[in-house]
């Protein structure tokens, strides 16, 4: 089987003196990984293009058991990223993201779009990192089929208050009056804070990384985002840890 179809590079490894084998988030066939031959070599039109973080068209040829790529050219390169340590961590923990929750084998577009805008916001400084972060985790999990339920306090169905909670392992919120004071893993959120956090998972795509927050609002919703990706996919994301230690 042959297709061709764009894709991000998430992930390049070296496989002898010439060859890589890359991991690419595609349009139509999701996280798909395969053998470059030759893009090792700096003359080699696929060395750039099967860069991490290049945003190529592959053509792709299905082996009996693996995918190989014939033909790749870049269509864009997130340049400035790699200028800049703590944004190009960033980005590699994106990659992660994808590794971890995009789908393999099945139409991957909005996934792909999502990743391509957060990496453009960043590239061109457009919103600040501690704003696109959390847009890329909740929605990720929506998307992956993990909609937390923000609607109202799970208790007495208040939509809103000065303070309310919410409950990573479950995706829930709760006001402050219901709250148990016993739940160590909830994190505290301000009005300011809840909306944005269902902006995160409720917006429209072309919305999505349009509001502004304060500085602790953001930092609330960075711990109520990380929590809940923790929680729901089991893992402690390396890059993740390396990116809050710079």
């Amino acid at each position: 089987m042959k297709f061709r179809t764009e894709g991000l590079i998430i992930r390049e490894q070296n496989i002898g003196e010439q060859d890589k084998l890359i991991t690419v988030l595609t349009k139509s066939h999701g996280v798909v990984k395969a053998f470059a031959r030759g893009a090792k070599n700096l003359k080699s039109g696929k060395s750039a293009a099967s860069s991490l973080l290049s945003y190529s068209m592959l053509t792709f040829h299905q082996g009996r058991d693996s995918y190989s790529v014939s033909d790749v050219r870049s269509l864009h390169i997130f340049s400035k990223l790699r200028g800049d340590v703590k944004k190009m961590c960033l980005a590699q923990y994106f990659c992660e993201l994808a590794l971890t929750i995009c789908p393999r084998e099945k139409n991957a577009e909005k996934y792909l779009s999502l990743i391509l805008n957060a990496l453009y916001l960043l590239n061109e400084n457009k919103r600040p990192e501690n704003l696109i972060k959390p847009c890329v985790e909740m929605r990720l999990a929506a998307m992956a089929g993990y909609l937390p339920d923000l609607i109202m306090c799970r208790e007495c169905g208040v939509y809103t208050a000065e303070t309310m909670y919410f409950l990573p392992q479950t995706g829930e919120i709760v006001c402050k009056n219901c709250f148990n004071v016993g739940d160590e893993n909830a994190v505290e959120l301000t009005e300011g804070a809840l909306t944005a956090l269902r902006h995160t998972v409720y917006a429209d795509d072309d919305k999505l990384f349009s509001f502004t927050l304060t500085d602790d609002g953001l930092d609330m919703l960075n711990r109520a985002s990380e929590a809940y990706l923790q929680y729901r996919f089991e893992k402690n994301f390396k890059t993740l840890d390396f990116y809050k230690n710079l």
